[in-house]
């Protein structure tokens, strides 16, 4: 009887550990998503900060051509 209640808790522990290294695995994918995410946001933002500053530096050279004439 003892041997059986001792094989139905170590069954139990062994249930929550793997549900506990499951658990780890899925955050870790989804933090690894995100971060991932995170940097195409980051290069995006970077690409559309550069296009605005070639049109702001092509509108102050096109306002510089018109001032000399």
């Amino acid at each position: 009887m003892k041997l059986f209640v001792l094989v139905i808790a170590l069954a139990a522990l062994a249930g929550c550990g793997v549900d506990t290294a499951t658990t780890a695995a899925t955050v870790a994918a989804a933090k690894k998503q995100e971060i991932e995410q995170g940097k195409k946001t980051m290069e995006q933002m970077q690409q559309d900060i550069g296009k605005s500053m070639e049109q702001a530096q092509q509108r102050t050279e096109r306002a510089d051509e018109a001032v000399k004439y």
